[in-house]
């Protein structure tokens, strides 16, 4: 992980939400570069692409066209090659039966997309110091969903 710059990819098809996500990261204090893409084959595409260098954290949108977040998990946790990166899933649905696939498919961390602004960029923020610190192992289940409680 640089420590310069913070590496990030965002896989969501909602335009709203990637910028928000942009915004969210402007005036920060932690140095970024991020890179979107809109749909989970062109993030498997992307990941897969030996000319592209790995980002340091993946969030990933669970509902998107082509091919969706759970696919997209299952394939980078099944693969040698990126199965070390760090996925976080942010989404707007919250049923614990999918939070619980999701921790035990090896995510790091979920986010429930929240839909105030201002929330949205405290909860952006918070999880990006915990990853530039390192933090890339994954919880105990107790502390897989990020909220702004716990942030």
């Amino acid at each position: 992980m640089s420590l310069d710059r913070l590496n990030i990819l965002l896989a969501d098809d909602d335009a709203d939400d990637c910028l928000f996500f942009k915004k969210a990261l402007e005036g920060s204090s932690i140095s970024t570069h991020l890179t979107t893409v809109p749909d989970g084959e062109h993030l498997m595409h992307l990941l897969k692409n030996e000319k592209h260098e790995l980002p340091d954290v993946l969030f990933l949108d669970l509902n998107m066209p082509r091919k969706n977040g759970f696919d997209c998990l299952s394939e980078i946790k099944l693969s040698s090659k990126l199965k070390l990166l760090p996925v976080i899933v942010f989404s707007t649905s919250f049923e614990q039966e999918v939070v619980n696939l999701l921790y035990q498919n090896g995510a790091q961390y979920f986010i429930r997309k929240p839909s105030e602004f201002s929330q949205f960029k405290k909860i952006i923020l918070q999880t990006l110091i915990m990853i530039e610190k390192a933090n890339t192992t994954q919880p105990a289940r107790e502390n897989f969903v990020i909220t702004l409680q716990s942030a």
